[in-house]
């Protein structure tokens, strides 16, 4: 039961740090990427046609989600917005909670 409290409690942080990611201008886009034999595809941010963008692989488990928001988001000014004590810490602290 912790582990599904766990997992949503990531899902949480995931979609609040993807609002957050939207209102300081990076376009969140959820994609099942690609994948090949010996290659490991991984989103990330990137900028595209003059905008900034966080490609989220939506086959990935929400903890690897939040790992490539937390790199998008680590750069940005984020002091003027709301975010919860939980995200702030990993924004912070650098890492996934676990």
């Amino acid at each position: 039961m912790g582990e599904a409290r766990g997992g949503a409690r990531i899902a949480s942080l995931v979609e609040e740090l993807a609002e957050a990611a939207e209102r300081v201008g990076l376009k969140v886009r959820r994609e099942r990427l690609l994948r090949e034999v010996g290659y490991r595809a991984r989103g990330g941010a990137c900028r595209l046609r003059e905008k900034d963008l966080v490609i989220l692989d939506s086959a990935q488990p929400p903890a690897e989600q939040l790992e490539v928001l937390l790199e998008a988001l680590r750069e940005r000014d984020l002091e003027a917005l709301y975010l919860s004590p939980a995200a702030r810490r990993l924004l912070q602290d650098g890492g996934a909670p676990g």
